[in-house]
């Protein structure tokens, strides 16, 4: 998005000399997206930034994924992947657990209150929702201050580490693109447009540079290989928040779901209507706290539906569901509704909506265009029941 910012010190034509107050040069970065045909930003180092001084293997932890066959809905209770005892030894880097994936995008979770390694994921965007607590993210362009309900956006290959204030509950979605507002809620030139959900104001990024010292400085970095994602090791002589000073139109922000400005209409909206953000083949919305359908025969919950293109990853962090009362979804669960099976409301929510004027609901949905596969995280929280909840009775019985 061509949201122009300016950080610190820079020289005022780029690509000419930049010197420290002694006469020494700064190092200028280019860091661009899609072959420098897109949103870039230019960081001013003290030291060079490809210097490094060793490189071995991050054995990452468990990608596998398995396909949802037989073909179920499913609910997953993420709340039971970390006990207490865990999450003072959790980070939010290495302590994420896969929950579900493809091709496209990787929905994970943790509940960490330790200090993260310094990190780097240069597959694609990252945007973590933070469903309770609150953190410092330093990264190479400043520190962003996150807190219950915000997404933070990092960019790819943006190196950074998590810095809990107590324990944080956080929901990854790591793309293998970038992550942006949708196109339609931009003018040509970038601006969010009048008919978008929020504005420029409503991102926030980081406020000064962030320098730090320091020698022979670890950075774990998530990568492509021949056999899929894997991670190296680097070490760099110096500690790359070296940054004095950068501009440009990319860099990381956080976003909180309490500016979302909801749609409405006199009768029910479609998924499209919620849209925060997209990647390729797939896209994030908000289910919040609004008004609802107002015609005199409106029937509030949503209609039953078959996402014959996509798969539908509901993340429940507030509120109260109207269209999933009974079913055992709570905060924390997920719902996995994918493409082939026709979902919509528990029994009775269709006929006891009628009237609402008000869901005080809060979700973050994902949407993919590509089938999902189960992580381990999701073999391990299972409500195994879930999928019979319409029918009242499962195989068997």
């Amino acid at each position: 998005m061509a949201y122009y910012r300016q950080l610190g010190s820079i020289p005022p034509k780029r690509h000419t000399q930049h010197r420290t107050p002694d006469g020494n040069l700064y190092y200028e970065e280019l860091m661009g997206e899609e072959g420098f045909s897109s949103d870039s930003s230019l960081l001013y180092h003290r030291h060079i930034p490809s210097a490094i001084v060793d490189a071995t293997v991050w054995d990452l932890p468990d990608h596998s994924t398995t396909p949802n066959h037989p073909l179920k809905p499913r609910h997953l209770k993420l709340h039971d992947l970390f006990p207490e005892s865990v999450v003072a030894d959790t980070d939010v880097v290495t302590g994420r657990r896969l929950v579900l994936g493809n091709a496209d995008v990787r929905l994970s979770y943790v509940v960490a209150s330790k200090t993260s390694p310094l990190y780097r994921n240069s597959i694609g965007d990252e945007m973590v929702y933070i469903e309770s607590g609150s953190a410092t993210v330093e990264t190479v362009f400043g520190a962003l201050q996150a807190r219950q309900g915000d997404y933070v956006l990092i960019p790819r290959a943006t190196t950074h580490r998590w810095i809990p204030d107590g324990p944080v509950r956080a929901y990854a979605v790591e793309a293998n693109s970038h992550i942006a507002p949708p196109k339609r809620f931009l003018s040509k030139y970038g601006q969010l447009l009048e008919n978008a959900p929020y504005c420029e104001r409503d991102l926030h990024g980081p406020t000064e540079p962030l320098l730090t010292d320091g020698s022979d400085v670890e950075v774990l970095v998530k990568h492509r290989g021949s056999t899929g994602i894997v991670g190296t090791r680097f070490v760099y002589p110096n500690h790359p928040f070296d940054v004095v000073g950068w501009d440009g139109c990319l860099y990381p922000y956080t976003f909180n779901i309490s500016d979302y400005e909801p749609l409405t209409g006199r009768v029910h909206q479609p998924p499209p209507a919620h849209q925060a953000f997209e990647g390729a083949n797939f896209v994030i919305c908000n289910f919040v706290p609004r008004k609802v359908d107002y015609h005199p025969l409106a029937i509030p919950v949503p209609y039953y539906h078959s996402n014959v293109d996509s798969d539908e990853i509901m993340f429940y962090v507030g509120g109260d569901y109207e269209a999933r009362k009974g079913s055992g979804i709570g905060q924390g669960s997920i719902s996995v509704h994918p493409g082939g099976h026709a979902h919509g409301p528990q029994p009775g929510a269709y006929e006891r909506s009628i009237g609402a004027e008000f869901f005080d609901e809060l979700a973050v949905m994902v949407d993919t265009f590509r089938p999902l596969e189960l992580g381990e995280g999701a073999l391990a929280c299972e409500d195994a029941g879930y999928a019979w909840t319409w029918a009242g009775r499962g195989p068997n019985r």
